[in-house]
């Protein structure tokens, strides 16, 4: 039953890169004057929140189930987002968006980098997890031709 744990994961990473690249296309839709400061604002305002609350989840889920590396990995962007929030740093302003544009940009690139390194690490541990609810070792192996 580990397995439906790790698609959780999966779903929950899945939704926390696709923010990110939600957020990016509109930073960068914005840089090439297909948005104007306000709609860029009002839509990555609605995003930044619920990014925030997701990653918070998705690392106190791996601290519940005892997935110590996996917590430890995912510490430093919740810290960072944490850090963020508290400073009330985290929304877009409509009167700087243009001097914070290219700092946006690069943190946005760097949060995507992680959730696709970390995609490939959740999708690793949810193959092996599937794999092992299926080979288990109670099960009769002879019906998959192993004997």
């Amino acid at each position: 039953m580990e397995w439906i744990l790790w698609l959780i994961f999966f779903i929950m990473n899945l939704v926390l890169v696709a923010a990110n690249i939600y957020q990016f296309i509109c930073l960068a839709d914005l840089e090439a004057d297909y948005l104007n400061p306000y709609e860029l604002a009002s839509r990555m305002n609605a995003v930044i929140v619920p990014e925030f609350l997701l990653h918070g989840a998705f690392c106190i889920l791996f601290l519940m189930t005892g997935h110590w590396f996996m917590f430890l990995l995912t510490l430093l962007p919740a810290y960072y987002n944490a850090k963020k929030y508290l400073t009330h740093q985290h929304l877009i302003d409509v009167t700087e968006v243009f001097r914070v544009l290219n700092a946006e940009k690069t943190a946005r690139i760097f949060k995507l980098g992680f959730y696709i390194i970390f995609f490939a690490l959740v999708i690793t541990r949810l193959a092996f997890s599937v794999i092992n609810a299926v080979f288990d070792e109670d099960d009769d192996l002879r019906g998959f031709g192993l004997s």
